[in-house]
């Protein structure tokens, strides 16, 4: 997965668990609604000041927008422990 889908997933996935909309989101960061829909597309790059302050808004660490999923046992692995 590249660093622009991590990314795009977890905006999405901490906007809706903060309960915000596109477009509240974007207010509270002080940038368009179109932008946050077209980050969370992989349409665009975020700038690191984006970042930061999309960050802000959802309460963590700028760092937290680009930690990559743990990898966790594959569909195949779990049959083998069957």
């Amino acid at each position: 997965m590249e660093i622009r889908e991590v990314f795009a997933r977890n905006l999405k996935a901490l906007r809706l668990a903060k309960r915000l909309s596109q477009e509240e989101l974007a207010h509270l960061a002080g940038i368009d609604r179109t932008y946050v829909s077209s980050l969370e597309r992989c349409v665009y790059n975020a700038s690191i000041d984006v970042v930061e302050r999309l960050a802000s808004v959802l309460g963590v660490e700028a760092s937290d927008l680009l930690l990559r999923p743990p990898k966790g046992p594959t569909e195949i692995d779990r049959e083998d422990d069957k």
